[in-house]
């Protein structure tokens, strides 16, 4: 079978199969849900082994150390893909949802009503646990998914289909809710951002490449964010132990995240005591550091800052640091190189958190937090399928909410318009 043929076959199925899935009350979704996560963790052996052929087959072909570490699962990444699937069931369900009704004065209430998107389909690479994710929060926003992982991670996400499928069999769903395709073949995504009959929405995740050529191919809306620029800004209000702990934490829990900080500010008034001690630590876990001339003669040694170092999304062991005047320089700094993705302050100065929270336009906005937590598990989303840096439909982590629309209702008692 051609790609084409079997790609226009995955659409067919997915819009009969999201009018079953639109239609399906909270218990099934819910108890769908639980199959999967029980499934996941019966399962949790033969995902790992399904994942070392994967991470075997990314030597060979010596992906770079960022893909291979979104690419590992775990035993802990498996038990929070479970854990995931259960915080979704746990959540109300939106579909159904009537709000801000209200009566005219026709006679008529007015409302809006939350309802499924229809068709999702996702497209990412590297991470496996966006499967699990995604196929939660797509089956329980009542909407049908189909799934294409890099060709990186096949034998991870068919084995976590698997899970998915078991899942939805139980609860009595047809397979077709949540469809992984399984040919990696490039041309397949070059035809699924065409299918507009049949696909309602491209939600793309992965490096900057796939997002432009998305961006350039597509016939269809998406949610997606380009790429994660993201700062930290200590000012001179700020607690130095707590400063210290937050820069390090964002830049150095994990590298190859979308949330991780790329851009060190720091306040002139602090930047003496706080740079020296906090370089130390990043020194001692392997960051490269690269400044402007002011935080050079701070911190002797490290590499000079580029202009196109401003705008890099490293995904690496290299961070940028700045000195900046105050919190105006550095929110013209972020408004300047920002990516309008996750970025944080760290203040004791409530006035000055306060602006940093309206001023900067980004789609998520922290105050003394690491940029880490920029991620839909820990908002309490359960999961998310992506992060939006768009400002519309959804922005941020994009959770149930932002897989459903809105439509009208109007309820009446035989009214007629005179």
């Amino acid at each position: 079978m051609d790609v084409q043929t079997y790609i226009h076959g995955v659409g067919r199925r997915a819009r009969a199969a999201a009018r079953s899935i639109a239609r399906a009350d909270t218990a099934t979704k819910n108890r769908a849900l639980k199959a999967m996560a029980a499934a996941i963790e019966r399962d949790a052996k033969r995902l790992l082994e399904a994942n070392a052929r994967d991470l075997e087959e990314a030597k060979r072909n010596k992906l770079d150390p960022a893909m291979v570490d979104r690419l590992t699962l775990t035993a802990k990444g498996i038990a929070a893909m479970a854990d995931g699937l259960r915080q979704i069931a746990a959540l109300p369900d939106p579909i159904g949802r009537v709000t801000a009704l209200r009566k005219r004065p026709s006679g008529i209430r007015v409302g809006r009503m939350r309802v499924p998107l229809g068709v999702v389909a996702i497209i990412y690479e590297s991470r496996p646990n966006v499967t699990a994710d995604a196929a939660g929060l797509c089956v329980k926003s009542g909407n049908a998914a189909i799934l294409r992982g890099g060709s990186e991670a096949i034998q991870s996400n068919q084995a976590i289909a698997a899970c998915v499928h078991a899942g939805l069999k139980t609860a009595g769903l047809p397979e077709d809710v949540v469809q992984v395709i399984e040919i990696t073949d490039r041309a397949a995504v070059g035809e699924l951002v065409t299918m507009r009959d049949t696909v309602d929405v491209i939600v793309p995740r992965g490096g900057k490449s796939l997002i432009e050529r998305l961006m350039r191919e597509s016939r269809i809306p998406m949610i997606k964010h380009l790429h994660g620029v993201c700062h930290t800004y200590i000012d001179d209000k700020a607690d130095l132990k707590m400063a210290i702990r937050v820069a390090d934490n964002a830049k150095t829990q994990r590298l190859g995240t979308c949330n991780t900080m790329e851009t060190l500010l720091v306040a002139r008034g602090i930047a003496r005591k706080v740079l020296p001690p906090l370089c130390r630590i990043y020194a001692g876990k392997g960051i490269e550091l690269r400044g402007d001339d002011e935080v050079r003669r701070i911190v002797p040694g490290m590499k000079p800052a580029t202009e196109d170092d401003w705008y890099t999304e490293y995904l690496d062991a290299i961070l940028s640091v700045r000195v900046v005047k105050d919190l105006d320089e550095a929110m013209e700094h972020i408004a300047n190189y920002g990516s309008q993705h996750t970025d944080a302050i760290v203040t004791g100065d409530k006035a000055r958190a306060q602006r940093f929270l309206r001023e900067v336009d980004s789609s998520s906005v922290m105050v003394n937090a690491s940029t880490r937590f920029a991620d839909g598990y820990e908002y309490g989303l359960g999961a998310e399928v992506g992060i939006s840096t768009d400002k519309l439909h959804a922005r941020g982590p994009v959770g149930l909410e932002g897989l459903t629309s809105l439509k009208w209702v109007v309820l009446g008692t035989g009214q007629i318009r005179k």
